[in-house]
């Protein structure tokens, strides 16, 4: 089996390689990009492999420009670490949708769904995503969470938050009103319950909602400030890694 790997982190691409050449000894990872603009040329000048590892966000735009311009007829695992995309990725030949940070089992359950489709995709036939989609695709979104403060239960409404936010290893929602009340979810959970069209997932610290960002200002090491209309326990700042991603979720909406 040849594979090519679409990755624009290169630790990522390597640590991803190792661990398809561990699962899989008899296949050969035969090229490795970072760009739309490589992939593209590289599919267009030599054969199609029989499988490709994806990233969606890449170093010069998304990885869908790559389907726009070259006919792909193999299988794609599209490893990401956003997953608002579930339904275009399937809709490009997607077999899987790995989460990023992906772990050994994740890659394993990709390669098993390849091995299980085959037959399909040398019919050069596109699968029944009915059921991927019905498990893979995100959710709606949570409307309202339950919290307990001062002996009472009360439930908040998704459009009073402005940003959900860890500390001392609690879990806390900030209102626009600016009271705050704990909650009995991991940010993990909550960014998972969420719209991802609503709320953005800064760092591993904030979830912010949309219509609680009031501006954006470049910081150091090519981070990024985001202010909010509201003061914040501390400053929220974006990774130089993931910048790109939010200043395009930014523009989208």
């Amino acid at each position: 089996m040849n594979i090519i790997i679409v990755e624009d982190e290169l630790k990522t691409a390597q640590s991803l390689e190792r661990t398809i050449l561990e699962l899989k000894p008899g296949a050969s990872v035969t090229g490795r990009y970072q760009s739309v603009a490589g992939t593209v040329k590289a599919l267009t000048a030599g054969p199609m492999p029989d499988l490709i590892f994806m990233d969606i966000q890449l170093a010069d735009g998304r990885c869908f420009e790559i389907f726009k311009a070259v006919k792909i007829t193999c299988p794609v695992v599209f490893c990401t670490a956003y997953d608002e995309y579930t339904l275009e990725a399937f809709k490009s030949n997607g077999v899987d949708y790995v989460l990023k940070p992906f772990s050994k089992q994740d890659i394993e359950e990709a390669l098993r769904k390849v091995d299980e489709l085959k037959n399909f995709f040398q019919q050069k036939a596109m699968p029944d995503l009915t059921q991927l989609l019905s498990k893979l695709a995100p959710p709606a979104g949570k409307t309202s969470f339950l919290v307990f403060q001062q002996q009472k239960y009360r439930t908040i409404n998704i459009e009073e938050i402005a940003l959900f936010y860890i500390k001392y290893d609690a879990t806390w929602i900030l209102c626009f009103d600016k009271q705050q009340y704990p909650i009995n979810q991991s940010l993990d959970q909550i960014a998972q319950s969420v719209s991802a069209q609503q709320f953005y997932r800064l760092n591993r610290q904030f979830l912010v909602n949309f219509k609680a960002i009031k501006e954006i200002e470049p910081y150091f090491l090519r981070k990024l400030y985001v202010k909010l209309t509201i003061e914040t326990p501390e400053k929220l700042l974006v990774n130089k890694e993931k910048s790109q991603h939010f200043l395009s979720w930014m523009e989208e909406r």
